[in-house]
């Protein structure tokens, strides 16, 4: 056979997870929320004269993205399993520049910029679940995690970006796709050669090689296997069948729990956030800080994944915990002078801040990437775009409703909203506990054995599937026929000896 390499696969995964665009039209809305000319072109006039957008019209600008990829997460299940995933990502790809243009073209109409960013998350929302679902299918199983978080990673790098972009522009007066296909879903659809080509490709080796004859008639195997029961439906990921239901409450519980971890709150409202906290340091420069200090935590997550697994993060709990008690107890009441504050004052305004970086580098170690990495690698081909839509769709949701909640939420009790954050990462810690299994180094098959075998989450990090247990057992059988061949002939030289044997 020949050697394999995963540069291919590895490329592939790079262009597909091409998430900087997603991150940047995310967190550029939140600088803009406070730029001078922003507010008086999308804002209300004041009693005093002077411009301001209201806590509602800041949920309607910024939110109309997430409800858009909730849409978009769903409808992507219909597309990718009809059209097939690359068609889908070219297609949802287009959609979301649509949005961008409709946005970049607005002049002064809320209802355009709204429209726009909600067709852009069309796009985002649909991407969002096909790049999990083709990059998990895809991805050689020994770096399949790592290829998954690359998707998290390039969207937080857009975060940075934009943050970037921000600060560089505040002060400025005036306005100023692919190739190749899933093998999986080539030989659901009966291209078997394209698949070849595909498996051969991605694995860097010739399409005679028997390891990709090998390869490709075992996912014809687990295909046929899970197509016996004919076309799948949206009920059907609900199924008890092969604990189908328990995968996809899984991905959607983890999907709502990331979206209320906290970190949202800081990329959306940050900016306007942090403006109470009394610090030398502008709103804009934390913002930079902060989309930093997520791609700093998202690069070592590409190793830990695949070491670490899938661990929740204590320390983010008890960020959350600290910046609330120090935000509502020691920061000065919103709209305070700079000049007026006290010492205290100014030191609760630093921690909150240390707090606050400390919680987004925790959410890009631990909650960013792996939920996402858990959609990628727990469902079967034949639920696999319908179950990922279901949680990417859970998780786009959420953060609707966080961005459209949180003015109303923090208008009425300021930085308290940070103890909820810090309840669902509590619940997070003993959701995953007790009921996500380990799936590190299986490969997608493997993982569907895993449910079936209903291994006890807690026990799974040791569980061994059936195909290397008889491997292990095969090893081992060879082992001891050739220590019989040795002690055989050492019997006969001892006999010949004159010594007993096994002495």
């Amino acid at each position: 056979m020949g050697k394999t390499t995963n540069r291919n696969a590895i490329q592939l995964a790079v262009f597909i997870a091409f998430g900087f665009l997603f991150g940047y039209d995310i967190g550029v809305i939140s600088g803009c929320l406070i730029m001078p000319n922003f507010i008086r072109t999308f804002g209300e006039l004041g009693a005093d004269g002077e411009y301001f957008l209201s806590s509602s019209r800041q949920s309607i600008i910024t939110s109309l993205l997430s409800a858009g990829t909730f849409v978009g997460a769903i409808a992507q299940a219909f597309t990718s399993d009809r059209f097939g995933r690359r068609s889908s990502i070219l297609g949802w790809s287009a959609t979301f520049t649509i949005g961008v243009v409709i946005q970049t073209a607005t002049i002064s109409s809320v209802v355009q910029i709204t429209v726009g960013r909600f067709i852009a998350g069309l796009g985002v929302g649909a991407l969002s679940a096909i790049v999990p679902l083709y990059n998990g299918e895809t991805a050689p199983k020994a770096l399949r995690g790592t290829l998954l978080v690359l998707y998290q990673l390039q969207v937080i790098v857009g975060l940075f970006i934009s943050y970037v972009f921000d600060l560089g522009t505040h002060h400025l007066s005036g306005s100023a796709s692919w190739y190749g296909e899933s093998p999986r879903h080539l030989i659901a659809s009966g291209r078997r050669a394209e698949a070849i080509e595909v498996v051969a490709t991605l694995n860097g080796i010739s399409k005679d090689d028997p390891l990709v004859q090998e390869l490709v008639d075992e996912l014809q195997y687990s295909i046929t296997a899970e197509n016996e029961g004919g076309k799948a439906t949206w009920a059907e990921c609900f199924s008890t069948r092969n604990a189908l239901w328990k995968r996809t409450i899984n991905g959607m519980m983890l999907q709502f729990i990331q979206q209320l971890n906290g970190q949202n709150f800081y990329y959306y409202y940050g900016d306007t956030f942090f403006k109470s906290a009394g610090t030398n340091l502008s709103p804009y420069v934390i913002q930079v800080i902060l989309g930093a200090v997520s791609v700093i935590g998202t690069i070592p997550a590409l190793y830990l994944i695949e070491k670490w697994g899938s661990p929740p993060s204590v320390a983010e709990a008890t960020c959350a915990l600290i910046a609330a008690l120090v935000a509502h107890y020691m920061l000065a009441p919103a709209g305070s002078p700079s000049g007026e504050l006290t010492p205290r004052q100014k030191q609760g305004g630093d921690v909150l801040i240390t707090f606050a970086v400390l919680h987004v580098f925790s959410f890009a170690v631990f909650w960013g990437p792996t939920p996402w990495v858990y959609l990628g690698e727990s469902f079967p081909l034949r639920i696999r775009a319908k179950s990922i839509a279901l949680g990417s769709a859970t998780n786009w949701l959420w953060n609707f409703l966080l961005s459209f909640f949180s003015p109303r939420i923090v208008h009425k009790i300021g930085p308290m909203i940070l103890l909820v954050f810090f309840g669902v990462l509590a619940f997070g810690y003993f959701y995953v506990f007790f009921f996500i299994p380990e799936t590190k180094g299986l490969s997608l098959e493997e993982v569907d054995e895993l449910y079936t075998a209903k291994v006890v989450p807690w026990k799974s990090s040791t569980w061994q599937p059936c195909s290397r247990s008889n491997e292990s057992n095969e090893n081992v059988d060879v082992h001891l026929e050739d220590r019989k061949g040795d002690e055989s002939s050492s019997s006969s030289s001892d006999h010949s000896l004159g010594r007993p044997p096994y002495v």
